[in-house]
């Protein structure tokens, strides 16, 4: 299974970039998209009804301001949803966490932190990997990795 990365602007790449990079570096399909739960709220609807079916098994959906597009996603289709809130310049992405985390009951979007592109990418990883486990032994060998940098680390003063 493959992840779609959408972004609600091309100008949230910059931020998303670590969510492509992390999961290339685990192995894990993706595609990035531009889709607009606003501008393009038809293309919105086509991706989230036929994503399942075009092999997609979680979407990681980034927007600013209202930040819509992972609830509008996850209103149609049953995938998990993630959304990253982008920090936007009005109120530096509190408008952005509040609009993804503030879903009605009934349409989780699973929410990370403000910028949280390479959570997001992990928390992909993370559901994946209960089906698949090849990619559960890569995520169990990065977390190893993690503890024994942090056991290695040492503070001079």
């Amino acid at each position: 299974m493959k992840v779609a990365i959408i972004m609600g602007s091309a100008s949230d790449w910059e931020t998303m970039s670590p969510a492509a990079r992390t999961l290339k570096e685990f192995g894990v399909e993706h595609e990035v998209r531009v889709i607009s739960a606003h501008r393009t709220p038809d293309l919105a609807a086509d991706f989230a009804k036929n994503a399942k079916e075009n092999g997609f098994g979680v979407i990681i959906a980034a927007a600013g301001g209202a930040a819509h597009l992972g609830g509008v996603l996850a209103s149609m289709t049953t995938l998990p949803v993630i959304g990253v809130p982008i920090k936007s310049k009005a109120l530096g992405g509190m408008d952005s966490l509040l609009s993804i985390v503030q879903m009605p009951s009934g349409i989780p979007v699973a929410t990370m932190a403000i910028d949280g592109a390479k959570n997001a990418a992990l928390y992909a990883i993370h559901i994946l990997a209960l089906s698949d486990g090849e990619l559960a032994a890569k995520l169990d060998e990065f977390r190893r990795q993690q503890t024994e940098k942090v056991l290695r680390t040492t503070i001079e003063y």
